[in-house]
This record gives C-alpha cells, sequence and structure tokens, in this order.
C-alpha cells in the first residue's frame, strides 16, 4: 500500500492512510491506491492547509503539467481528479470540510485508446518466444490464463493456493470493484499453471492457501512481456491486450455478446456492446443500395482497374473476422451478401468462421 505523506499535519495524516487502506480494501488492487497516493501527495505538498483548498487549488493542479512538463491527456486529468476527490469526500464525511472542493471542477471528456489485441497467428508467436524456464513456464501461464479466461492482469497475479483447485480447475476469481466470481479454468490454462507450479517445486508440494501462485509483481510480468513480444515480432502487446485479444477470440469462435460478457466479468451488457464495438470492425452491409442508386457496381471486381483485388487483401469496412477461408475462391460475408474474390484462397486459413446467422444471398447479390 502506498505510504502517506511524512509531515502532513494531523488528522490529515490518518485520513490519508484510511483512504489508501480503503481503496485497496474495496478494489482490491494495488495499483489504485498507489497511483492516488502518489496523487495525493503531489497535491497536498502544494497547499498550505488541506481544509482550506478550493475549487481553483484542484483545477490548477489537475489540468497542470505534470513532472514531464507535458500537457495532460483527459484520461490523466480524470484520475487526478478522482484521487482527490476521494479522500475529499472521505474528509466531507468525517467532519473535516464542509465541502468537496473537486465536486466543482468540471472533468473533460476522457477519449479511451482504440482496444487492441494481437490476432491468433500472432499470440502463437509470442508463445514461442517465451522460453522454457522455470520463470518462462510461469510467464506462459499468465498468459494463457489472461487469454482463455479473460482476466485483468491483478486477477491472475492476485490468485493465491486457496483460490484455485488444481485437480478440478475451480477457482475464486478476486474481480474490480471487490466482487467475487467462481469459475473453472479451460484445462489448457489449467495445465500450463500446473507445469508452472512443477518447474518450481511447488506443484506435489502443500501450499498456503494464502500463497500466491505467480511470483512476480505487475511490473515485472509487463516487462517480461514486452520483451517477448519484441523477440516474436509482435507490437503493442501489454498485459491488457491479451485482455483484448481473449474477447476476439471468444467472438471469432462464435461466442455471443452475452458469453463475452460473462467471460469478461463485466456488469452489464451495455458495457460488453461498446467495449466490442470499438474492438470489432464496424461491417456496412447497406453500402450496395446506395452504389446502386448512383450508378455505381456493386461488384468486388470493378473496384479495381485490374479487375480484382490482390490476394489477401480484405475490401474495406469488411471485417477479416467475416472472411470464409475453406478451399475455392475467398467469399466476403456481409449482411446478406457473400463475394467471391477471385485470386482464391488468402493467407488466413487458420481463422474460423464465426458461427452466427446470416440470411441467404439475394437475387441482387448473385449478379
Amino acid at each position: 500500500m502506498q505510504e502517506a505523506q511524512t509531515g502532513l499535519s494531523e488528522p490529515w495524516g490518518r485520513l490519508l492512510t484510511a483512504y489508501l487502506i480503503e481503496k485497496e480494501l474495496v478494489g482490491r488492487s494495488h495499483r489504485t491506491p498507489h497511483e492516488y497516493g502518489r496523487i495525493v501527495d503531489r497535491f497536498l505538498a502544494g497547499v498550505s492547509d488541506p481544509s482550506s483548498v478550493t475549487p481553483l487549488d484542484v483545477e490548477v493542479f489537475a489540468y497542470g503539467a505534470g513532472a514531464s512538463d507535458s500537457t495532460p491527456s483527459g484520461s490523466t486529468i480524470c484520475v487526478r481528479l478522482a484521487a482527490i476527490s476521494g479522500l475529499y469526500e472521505l474528509a466531507v464525511r468525517n467532519g473535516l470540510v464542509a465541502h468537496n472542493p473537486a465536486a466543482l471542477v468540471r472533468r473533460p471528456r476522457a477519449t479511451a485508446p482504440l482496444p487492441r489485441g494481437p490476432e491468433p497467428e500472432a499470440i502463437r508467436r509470442l508463445l514461442a518466444a517465451i522460453p522454457d524456464t522455470s520463470w518462462g513456464r510461469r510467464d506462459r501461464a499468465i498468459v494463457v490464463v489472461i487469454l482463455l479466461c479473460g482476466l485483468r492482469r491483478s486477477e491472475v497475479l492476485g490468485l493465491t493456493a486457496g483460490d484455485v483447485d488444481l485437480r478440478t480447475g475451480e477457482f475464486l476469481s478476486h474481480v474490480k470493484g471487490g466482487r467475487e466470481r467462481r469459475r473453472v479454468m479451460p484445462e489448457p490454462a489449467l495445465a500450463a499453471l500446473r507445469s508452472a507450479l512443477a518447474g518450481e517445486g511447488r506443484l506435489n508440494s502443500k501450499l498456503d492457501p494464502a500463497e500466491r501462485l505467480f511470483r512476480i509483481s505487475g511490473g515485472g510480468f509487463a516487462k517480461n512481456l514486452r520483451e517477448y513480444a519484441s523477440a516474436a515480432g509482435v507490437p503493442g502487446v501489454s498485459p491488457h491486450a491479451l485482455r483484448h485479444s481473449a474477447a476476439k477470440l471468444r467472438r471469432l469462435a462464435g461466442a455471443s455478446i452475452e458469453d463475452v460478457s460473462a467471460l469478461l466479468g463485466h456488469r452489464s451488457l451495455s458495457t460488453t456492446v461498446i467495449y466490442l464495438q470499438r474492438l470489432e470492425t464496424e461491417i456496412d452491409g447497406s453500402w450496395e443500395g446506395a452504389a446502386a442508386a448512383l450508378g455505381l457496381s456493386g461488384r468486388m471486381a470493378a473496384s479495381r482497374g485490374n479487375g480484382g483485388t490482390s490476394a489477401g487483401v480484405r475490401p474495406r469496412g469488411h471485417s477479416m473476422a467475416w472472411a470464409d477461408c475453406r478451399a475455392g475462391p475467398v467469399r466476403w460475408r456481409t449482411t446478406g451478401r457473400m463475394f467471391e474474390h477471385p485470386s482464391g484462397p488468402s493467407d488466413r486459413s487458420g481463422l474460423r468462421e464465426p458461427h452466427l446467422p446470416t440470411r441467404q444471398p439475394t437475387a441482387a447479390g448473385k449478379r
């Protein structure tokens, strides 16, 4: 847990300590209290009396340049305001101040970055780059558990011997917000976990229920993952990107939105819908009518002067997840339409077509 700022006058020192402990217990995450403590320490170091802080003080700090002297992003500003606001909400509840000065500061709209996640072929290269050592098996197990269980980094690294039944695969997951979920670990993930413990000589030994299964910090695992990704030639890989891949893999396998929502542990289905909307390529299934009204050809082959598209290139606006790459001409599937690629199968023949219902091609689609 992040230590409270030294030299802070009482009772604010005790209040800050209680605030960070509360954050850790409620959220079951070590990263949030550490980051909030760092932000609050910096903020309080610049004020003479915490009880006399004004909304202007909070706004100047939240929107001001940080240690790197760069303009903060919207998400950074929101995190700063959340950290300070939480402290002053606790101060209001304990009668130290009458109002929360951060409550009057307008929050910017934080634009979340587009989710990203390695594709199956890239994931195979990533796994192949992990060495077959005791610590390599540990890291491989973490990657496989994230990919097949959809867990967050903190949820995987927080697993203890008492949380997982190594015989049946049943495990207790401590998720965001302090909730608990009882689940069953897929066989490949359980096998990877057992292999990791065997490599450390802990598989057949009696483990303390509170003993962590993965002896590595979040930062240490992220660093190792970057090194494996670099060796495999897979850019942009992070622990959370693997969670994105977990969702993409299930959708490629034909899982419903409800299934993906259950996998990720989202409380609301709408959260999963938004998540997948940003993760998946948008499919435009109605462009043919608009093109026909303008007298433009709807045939894929007419889009280029050479009479077709190059092999392996998908039409703009069509997700590769919908490619039917069985033997014969490659066919791009949209809502109710199938288009044949004259060049034959692409190099992505390993992709499975989602088992989702589609309408049969109409007469217009056969022209």
